[in-house]
């Protein structure tokens, strides 16, 4: 039976400063513990840290590989390979590795073999350093003699299946293209398609037929489960067809490159319709689940250089879960295990610390126009987007309704659980570039990188130990570190412990950090025996069994910092409705304090050129006033916020801060006529007008004649209102003998409006 653990967090307060005050900083979301760095542990999308699958290289002794595109495991429990750039095949059994398919000549001159580049530096001609785009083939280096270089080769097996019967298939790409099996000693050429260089995808039916999809023309191809009678059943419109998949009715679907298609194909009619056009580049793989619902990995090139950049979130985790879906942590199965559950006190609302550095990509949501993505169609045709990630993807496997995903250029692999919305980074490899391929046997997953070339196995099973480190919290000023608190739990035969430190800079690698405390092992809330600091990082450490691990769900930890001055941070003054509230200014301000105190507030004001300050509004607890403006002379003011915290401390440690405001215009008079001159003749009236207002750009001007309900507008003689002083010349004929009364209406932006009449006599 667990004992649950409930304890205050303890904060020091010095006696005799009321000003000082403790805040609790939380972790407990993805986004907060991304922040950190793991080792052999694991976060997933809820935010809850565990110790990750213990992984194990099984071989990466490769002689002049760097990429593994493909692998196969056969009954046997024998694991072949696929590589580039020289198209061999390999074997690992028994933690042996033997290349058993090579298909270049071995070259009799005694040229020095060339080094492939490091991961990180740019190709050099003729020696890639990744697969080659399908478009743009590199080409062999031919030494003299004509004998190709056995080092230098446009030769790959992008792909490896196992036929009806157990045996090896392999499609070579290059100037040669094949399809060749393995019957366990030898190997035989079964088909060589026209027209084409790259065979990119093999999909066996129900029936062993075998499919097989091409580049650059398109093509795809079916075979007998003999591997004979080869028939050309569709040519799509894009380049390459780069993935295939068949359902249990025998309906094939196929993923292409350049515009993200997805068909599907009657191989008997051979026929095809457009199942889904994707906005990404390619469908770079396939996958049917046992409900009849296809996955597909949609590519965007735009991820490439995003990924570089480090594009930041466009989203947040959705909080909460779906109902009535199980959580994927062990620790329900855990609690017939025994061990302890620790909870975290009500701390009341969460304080955020203002944590250094980026989080990695690794785990942030991605800005969506260069993310790659996983979609979800359904038997009825439904597409559902359920993982997206600044990656380029590169393969799926499922196991146990789980969806892994391996991806480059930065060689991760995720989980997507897509009932209980649960995403993790399972495994991240800091030397590789890409992971190409996922296989699995008996719970366990077989997965291969690129650049440099490797063959890991992720075990069912935890590793042993594993750490988390934190980024640093911020205290913003020199602290004093109380408590650190966890909301886990912990089963029998696993422990969590505790190591901490602290510095004044914002660099973890700085060597002024104070040296990692000896770990202790976590049963209760553990004090942080670190300096005063205004950075704290702690390191969490996890052993577990391979059955059990701890899981850790949320992080508290506490510190107390002297008062510190309230900031405002923002003023905004703007013209209330003029209709309704005519001459009324609205006072809008933001204000924040570090220490959380209750603020009120100030309001004075003044003329510019002028020193002294007038108060306006003392003792305002809301951050906004409505100051009417027709109480003060017509002018350009500045209106000061001063923030005060002295509710929440004594007369010695109170403390305000100010803010001031950009200049605000008071107008609340109306534009003048300066000039005016009134020519009459015969039927005709001019009236010439010089308008000034003092503070305001002149907005419009309107006449009318014998007070006709219908004014008529007027543009100044530049025509356009855009300054306090306008010139106008109102012009109006056919006017009948007799006295007429001409108004005229002018106003500035401010609606200020003045009226004034002129008689006019015709004779």
């Amino acid at each position: 039976m667990k004992k649950i653990l409930s304890v205050l967090i303890v904060v020091v307060l010095a006696a005799s400063c009321s000003a000082i005050t403790s805040k609790i900083i939380k972790h407990k979301s993805m986004d907060d513990f991304s922040k950190g760095k793991t080792k052999d542990t694991v976060i997933n999308s809820r935010g809850n840290i565990m110790l990750a699958g213990a992984t194990q290289v099984l071989t990466e002794d490769f002689n002049n590989v760097w990429i593994i595109n493909s692998i196969v495991q056969t009954k046997d429990g024998s694991i072949y390979l696929g590589t580039s750039p020289n198209g061999q095949i390999y074997r690992c059994k028994d933690g042996k590795i033997e290349c058993i398919y090579d298909p270049l000549p071995q070259t009799n001159e005694p040229n020095e073999p060339n080094k492939p580049n490091k991961p990180n530096e740019p190709n050099k001609p003729n020696e890639p350093n990744e697969p080659n785009k399908p478009n743009e083939p590199n080409k062999p280096d031919k030494p003299k003699g004509g004998i190709a270089k056995k080092h230098l080769q446009n030769l790959h097996v992008f792909r490896l299946v196992l036929d009806s019967s157990g045996k090896v298939l392999a499609g070579i790409s290059g100037d040669k293209c094949r399809l060749i099996r393995f019957d366990g000693k030898n190997f035989e050429t079964l088909f060589e398609p026209n027209e084409t260089s790259y065979v990119f995808a093999i999909e066996l039916d129900k029936k062993g037929n075998i499919f097989v999809g091409t580049g650059p023309k398109g093509k795809i191809w079916r075979l007998d489960s003999k591997g004979k009678n080869p028939q050309l059943i569709y040519t799509c419109k894009d380049k390459n067809v780069l993935c295939l998949a068949i359902d249990s009715a025998g309906i094939l679907y196929a993923g292409t490159d350049t515009r993200g298609i997805i068909y599907k194909i009657e191989p008997d009619k051979k026929t095809a319709s457009v199942l889904y056009d994707s906005n990404e580049d390619e469908i770079t793989d396939l996958l049917l689940d046992g409900k009849g619902c296809l996955y597909a990995a949609a590519t965007s090139y735009k991820s490439i250089k995003a990924q570089l950049k480090d594009v930041p979130e466009a989203k947040p985790f959705a909080p909460g879960r779906p109902e009535g879906k199980n959580e994927e942590e062990p620790s329900e199965e855990s609690s017939d295990t025994g061990g302890i559950s620790l909870k975290i006190a009500n701390t009341g609302p969460d304080n955020k610390p203002a944590e250094s550095g980026e989080p990695p990509a690794s785990l942030k949501r991605d800005n969506q126009s260069s993310a790659s993505h996983i979609y979800k169609v359904d038997p009825n045709g439904f597409v559902t987007d359920i993982f997206s990630k600044t990656a380029v993807f590169f393969a799926l496997y499922m196991q146990n309704d789980k969806l892994f995903v391996g991806t480059g250029n930065k060689a991760r692999v995720f989980s997507i659980n897509p009932q209980t919305e649960i995403e993790t980074l399972v495994y991240e490899d800091q030397t590789a570039s890409q992971i190409t391929d996922i296989i699995g046997s008996g719970g366990n997953i077989y997965f291969c990188t690129a650049n440099p070339p490797k063959l890991i196995l992720l075990k069912s099973k935890y590793a042993a130990k594993g750490s988390f480190e934190s980024a640093l919290i911020d205290a913003a000023q020199p602290a004093k570190w109380g408590k650190l608190q966890l909301d886990a739990d912990i089963p029998d035969k696993t422990k969590v412990l505790l190591s901490a430190r602290s510095g004044n800079v914002d660099d973890v690698n700085d060597t002024t950090f104070s040296g990692w405390t000896e770990p202790i092992k976590i049963t209760t809330p553990i004090d942080l025996i670190i300096p005063l600091g205004r950075f704290c990082q702690y390191k969490l450490i996890l052993e577990g069994s391979e059955d059990s691990t701890p899981v850790i769900r949320e992080v508290a930890a506490a510190f107390v910092i002297p008062n510190l001055a309230p900031k405002v941070t923002k003023i905004t003054v703007a013209k209330a409705d003029k209709k309704e509230n005519p001459g009324t200014l609205k006072i809008d301000f933001d204000a924040e304090d570090e220490n959380g105190d209750q603020l009120i507030y100030k309001i004075d004001f003044r003329k510019t050129g002028r020193s002294g300050w007038i108060e306006l509004k003392d003792e305002l607890d809301k951050p906004t006033f409505d100051w009417n403006s027709r109480t003060v002379e017509d002018g350009i003011y500045e209106i000061r916020v001063t923030a005060s915290d002295e509710l929440s401390n004594d007369q010695s440690t109170k403390l305000t801060g100010s803010r001031i405001s950009d200049p605000v215009t008071i107008d609340n008079t109306a534009p003048v006529i300066e000039k005016h001159n009134l020519q009459v003749s015969n039927t005709k009236a001019v009236l010439d007008l010089k308008i000034k207002d003092q503070y305001s750009v002149i907005e419009s001007l309107s006449y009318t004649i014998d007070s006709n309900e219908k004014w008529i507008s007027t543009l100044p003689k530049d025509g356009i209102f855009d300054t306090t002083e306008e010139d106008f010349t109102i012009t109006i004929t056919d006017l009948k003998p007799g006295r007429h009364v001409l108004a005229i209406r002018v106003s500035d932006v401010e609606t200020n409006t003045m009226y004034k009449t002129f008689d006019v006599d015709i004779k």
